[in-house]
């Protein structure tokens, strides 16, 4: 039988919930050096402490399973490998800081982000020709700040999810009632919806004929509510009114309905839960009270055992669910990728969305799998060959260079103006697990897990994956020698040094 130790999750548990060492072990009837050993992954956990822990602080067994580092391994691997730092550390090293030390992890990992963008930021202002100018290194990016926000917690935020589902059994959310029913509630907070409509003389109001909700059209509209040509909603602080873009379908509306009535019915948790990710400026605040908002709008429209429960009974079938829930795919998607609540989780997804240039705009993960933050991702990606497919879902079955194996689902998604002459928006859409899970999804079926030659050979970044042999390789692999030899071609390029 296989030992657990669980030093680091219990230490954290017992400090969250300001006890000592000797007030824990009091209460779980052991002496303070045995929970002292345990802490320090000195003795494996044991059923009969592990049932008292359970019990004395409300977590399931499945809290202390044996907590998966992979990701802070390779994130740490990533930090260690960089050329520009000189180092020479064991990779035995990362996987050791990672286990007994993930805090401390996290710190290395944040100080290397504020190195690398520090420098980027140099190079933009002087070229990369002047000295290093005096001052402050500046603040990380706010984007990449709101991501490693929701990718710390696994892409759940438990008190935002649980009060999103209260609200709609409160309200008696349904998928035919949707529009009425958060008009009707942020209504009871005195905000008005509207529609925008350039021909004034004909306004579409919520509840008119289009969104089949039986309400008469409210046919007043004051000048300050139209939209600017660009934007797809407003909310009017002083006069109280959200404005929806036309062009938005019922599910796009309601989405933004539900968003503003997370601001205005929990700007309170909104705003605590922002300020515990210590956001360094303005706009990392507003970018994540932003993120939390669009967190508590799918959480309140899709809520958690309603849409668990349709998940599991259509075998994560994103298209049915998103025709069953009146939702888009992404959204269906970046939903799934949240279902981890203890006691009821569902399959841990790792969710992207990346464009046509390969840029990462959304990645999300409750797995082990690592988004590099070098190097770009791998073209031999499924998500990069929905893009040349559009409209079509991809699987695919990929293995990591660390022999981990996942199972990825990818589909394109498109956006437009709707007017001629104006560029959109496509993106393909990825959605993967482990491959042992890959069962429970629908678009297993027919397709033989087992067998390693159906898997496709990708890694996390060209400038960190170690795969020799890659033809796909755009950068050689930082910190390792290169066997180059002008006399001599290979199929794959950089060859390594030490390999044929």
């Amino acid at each position: 039988m296989q030992k657990t130790f669980v030093g680091t999750r219990l230490r954290e548990l017992r400090e969250e919930r300001a006890m000592s060492q000797v007030e824990l072990a009091r209460l779980l009837d052991i002496s303070p050096s045995y929970l002292n050993q345990i802490e320090h992954n000195s003795r494996p956990l044991t059923v009969p402490v592990l049932l008292r822990i359970t019990e004395a602080f409300g977590v399931d067994a499945g809290f202390f399973a044996a907590h998966d580092v992979t990701r802070l391994i390779a994130e740490v691997r990533e930090v260690l490998s960089d050329a520009t730092l000189g180092l020479a550390v064991p990779e035995s090293d990362a996987a050791a800081l990672a286990e007994q030390l993930p805090r401390s992890a996290h710190a290395l990992i944040t100080l290397h982000r504020r190195y690398r963008q520090a420098g980027e930021r140099l190079a933009a202002l002087t070229g990369a020709r002047g000295p290093e100018p005096a001052g402050p290194a500046p603040a990380p990016m706010p984007d990449e700040e709101v991501r490693d926000f929701f990718y710390q917690r696994q892409n759940y935020v438990g008190a935002l999810d649980e009060a999103a589902e209260r609200l709609a059994a409160e309200i008696g959310l349904s998928p035919g009632r949707l529009l009425t029913n958060l008009a009707d509630r942020l209504a009871h907070h005195g905000v008005r919806v509207h529609i925008r409509e350039p021909d004034r003389s004909d306004p579409d109001r919520i509840g008119s004929a289009e969104d089949g909700d039986g309400r008469a059209p409210d046919r007043e509209l004051a000048p300050d509510r139209t939209l600017d040509a660009d934007e797809l909603h407003r909310f009017d602080q002083q006069t109280r009114v959200l404005t929806l873009a036309r062009q938005l379908n019922p599910g796009q509306r309601a989405f933004r309905m539900a968003l503003q009535l997370g601001f205005t019915e929990f700007d309170g948790l909104i705003t605590r839960l922002t300020d515990e990710g210590m956001p360094s400026g303005p706009a990392a605040r507003t970018l994540t009270r932003i993120g939390l908002g669009n967190y508590f709008a799918a959480a309140l429209i899709l809520p958690y055992q309603v849409f668990h429960a349709a998940a599991e009974r259509f075998r994560y079938d994103v298209e049915r669910l998103s025709g069953h829930f009146g939702m888009g795919f992404e959204t269906i998607c970046h939903r799934l990728s949240t279902l981890q609540r203890p006691r009821a989780r569902g399959v841990p997804f790792s969710f992207i969305r990346v464009d046509r240039a390969g840029n990462m705009s959304k990645r999300q993960s409750a797995t082990g799998f690592h988004f590099s933050r070098a190097g770009g991702t791998c073209p031999l990606w499924n998500v990069y060959e929905a893009l040349a497919a559009p409209g079509r879902i991809h699987t695919q079955i990929a293995t990591m260079p660390d022999g981990r194996s996942y199972f990825w689902i990818a589909r394109t998604v498109s956006s437009a103006y709707g007017r001629y002459g104006r560029p959109g928006k496509t993106f393909a859409i990825g959605l993967g697990c482990e491959l042992r899970h890959a069962h429970r999804l629908v678009y297993s079926t027919g397709l033989n897990l087992d067998d390693p030659a159906a898997a496709v050979p990708i890694g996390i970044g060209c400038k960190v994956c170690e795969r020799v042999g890659c033809a796909q390789r755009a950068f050689p692999q930082i910190g390792r020698a290169l066997a180059l030899d002008a006399n001599r071609g290979t199929f794959a390029p950089y060859p390594p040094d030490g390999h044929p």
